[in-house]
């Protein structure tokens, strides 16, 4: 009996832990096809949804991204990466890039700098 208890116990620790990792393993909530930026770490905070490029965030989302979401299609010739600036236009440096289903619950040198992005074939 005292050893059932122990695999009981051992079964339901392990059980636990598993739980515990896929809650905190969670996906992004962004639209299937689009790119997604919040103004705080881990998703958190106002998001926005582009499905193509933006020349020029307005908003509270210009200079105040924490975390991003490529929940792009793929496929051969699709531009499925997205690239983020700094400048309107993409015309400072960029500040992170993400391939296809790549999510970034925080980038410190990309934390708060995003003014605008396009969708790209690679990094």
């Amino acid at each position: 009996m005292k050893r059932f208890i122990a695999v009981l116990s051992a079964g339901l620790l392990a059980t636990g832990a598993v739980l515990a990792t896929s809650a905190s393993a969670q996906a992004a909530a962004c639209g299937s096809g689009n790119f997604c930026a919040w103004t705080d770490a881990n998703y958190q905070g106002q998001k926005i949804e582009w499905p193509g490029d933006d020349g020029w965030w307005e908003g509270n989302i210009a200079d105040q991204d924490s975390s991003w979401a490529n929940h792009g299609i793929s496929g051969p010739g699709i531009k499925d990466h997205v690239k983020v600036y700094a400048s309107a236009n993409q015309l400072g440096p960029m500040t992170i890039c993400l391939a296809p289903g790549q999510e970034a619950g925080y980038n410190g040198v990309a934390n708060d700098r995003g003014d605008s992005h396009i969708w790209a074939t690679g990094c």
